[in-house]
């Protein structure tokens, strides 16, 4: 067998950053000097394939969960969507926003799509969405 040591579904791994109540949030995998972490993301190009379930303060354990096609999550939502929209994360640059997921926005830069709405959402809410590998997305 070649796939030895090797999980499936939620797992728990350090959190690099205070995650208090930043559950249903999108985090990133760090490395922090030999130990691994997530961390919310830092640029709208980061790979935040992770879904924080279960928050905590700094240093201490986190549970998350891998993001996948076969799998329907909820994810917090910055602004509204209707079923059949492209996802991205949120910008960055509004700290309370980190990790949230919006539309594709129509302006000129390259976004990242991560999911598919399933439904129609409103801001702060937690929307039914379908992770979706797009990749990157550029708005000319």
């Amino acid at each position: 067998m070649s796939q030895t040591n090797t999980r499936q579904g939620d797992f728990q791994v350090r959190a690099g950053e205070d995650l208090t109540g930043k559950e249903d949030c999108l985090v990133k995998l760090t490395n922090n000097a030999g130990t691994t972490e997530v961390k919310l993301p830092e640029a709208n190009s980061d790979y935040a394939l992770f879904l924080l379930t279960e928050g905590e303060a700094i240093a201490k354990n986190v549970t998350v969960r891998p993001i996948e096609a076969g799998r329907n999550v909820r994810i917090r939502l910055k602004g509204t969507c209707i079923p059949g929209n492209a996802l991205v994360l949120a910008d960055v640059a509004t700290v309370a926003d980190k990790g949230k997921v919006r539309v594709l926005p129509a302006v000129r830069g390259t976004y990242r799509v991560l999911a598919i709405a399933e439904e129609a959402g409103v801001d702060g809410q937690t929307v039914l969405c379908r992770p979706a590998m797009i990749g990157d997305v550029v708005i000319p």
